[in-house]
């Protein structure tokens, strides 16, 4: 799949099923993912911040996770960085929450790794991804190589195409305004009322 350390090569004949249960022994997610937990944790630095596990959020993260398996992103800073970067570059259709939470990756994911959140945004823009798609068992019975070569994702990292650095500009400016308008808004009001 990739000669890049930071990347899990998983095996093309696993189904997805089986390697997103590796996936999710890795990162000590449960054998469910945490899909049936009412809360989601999500560790900043030292501080754990608790958000419900929405309908949204569930409905993107059961393809997000496949994504994973198929990218072979990690979930560190960096991978999610990446992963949000590939989702966003191959558009995330109809799913709100994937949009936001990639959005948010984006600046995390410059800061530890630029060269390869862009590089994994380009990868997007010439692959496809699985929303859109109906999340059944059928799916998850699928061989690994063969949704990789459904969705393009060919070995390696493309070169990046006139205009991409701008629209990956564009899409980054926005995740930054998304994370910045908690500190903005009451920056705002306070100048209004000064």
């Amino acid at each position: 799949m990739s000669d890049d350390p930071h990347r899990t090569a998983y095996d093309p004949d696993l189904t997805l099923r089986e390697a997103r249960s590796i996936y999710f022994a890795a990162n000590d997610f449960g054998s469910d993912g945490g899909y049936a937990k009412r809360w989601v944790r999500l560790q900043i630095g030292l501080v754990p911040v608790f958000f419900p596990n929405l309908p949204s959020r569930l409905r993107a993260v059961r393809f997000h996770d496949l994504h994973h398996v198929l990218t072979g992103y990690a979930t560190d800073w960096r991978g999610e960085g990446e992963i949000g970067a590939w989702e966003i570059g191959a558009g995330c259709g109809r799913e709100s929450f994937a949009w936001f939470a990639d959005l948010l990756s984006l600046v995390p994911g410059l800061l530890v790794a630029p060269r390869a959140t862009f590089r994994a945004y380009v990868r997007g823009r010439r692959s496809r991804n699985l929303y859109g798609r109906r999340f059944d068992d059928a799916l998850l019975a699928r061989r690994v190589g063969e949704v990789r070569r459904e969705i393009g994702l060919d070995p390696g990292d493309p070169p990046p195409r006139p205009g991409e650095l701008w629209r990956f500009a564009g899409w980054t400016a926005l995740g930054l305004g998304i994370l910045l308008s908690p500190l903005l808004l009451p920056l705002g009001l306070l100048a209004l009322l000064a």
